[in-house]
């Protein structure tokens, strides 16, 4: 589960999610090795060549832009949504790399979890504040099904 509830000692409650990684940071170097070693085994029929020296920006690219890519993922894949359940206040803070923080505040007792089916199947969204958020948009949706659930739950101890 890309989330993880802990209660502090003064009685909150926190949420703390993430998105999932499928590729650890070990992965992604190994990967990255391994495709640019099975690039270069064809140049070794043509070392010495000018047609190696046809080839060779070509693969270069081709390894930059899978290196690129894996690593703008990773970049889009540090978002960090810490929910925090207290009896007076509910306070949930979205984080991502390169923007600034979003914080939402509200009273506990009017909050209630919502699932919708738009934008995304099981749209998870807090409403009963001043405005309706969403919350952990990058789970799947069986996560953010057993997420409205137990968020329900807590609420209901909160009450």
């Amino acid at each position: 589960m890309p989330y993880h509830w802990s209660e502090q000692q003064d009685g909150t409650v926190r949420l703390r999610l993430w998105p999932y990684r499928s590729l650890p940071k070990s992965g992604f170097v190994a990967f990255i090795g391994a495709t640019a070693a099975f690039l270069a085994l064809p140049l070794l029929a043509v070392l010495g060549s000018p047609i190696l020296w046809a080839l060779l920006p070509f693969l270069a690219a081709t390894v930059w832009g899978i290196w690129f890519a894996l690593a703008r993922s990773y970049r889009s894949g540090e978002i960090i949504e810490e929910l925090e359940l207290g009896r007076d206040r509910i306070h949930l803070s979205h984080r991502a790399p390169g923007k600034p923080a979003q914080d939402w505040q509200a009273n506990p007792y009017w909050i209630t979890p919502h699932l919708s089916a738009h934008p995304v199947p099981d749209y998870l969204t807090l409403t009963g504040g001043p405005r309706v958020v969403e919350l952990g948009a990058f789970l799947t949706p069986e996560e953010r099904r057993r997420l409205c659930g137990e968020l329900a739950a807590r609420l209901r101890m909160l009450r």
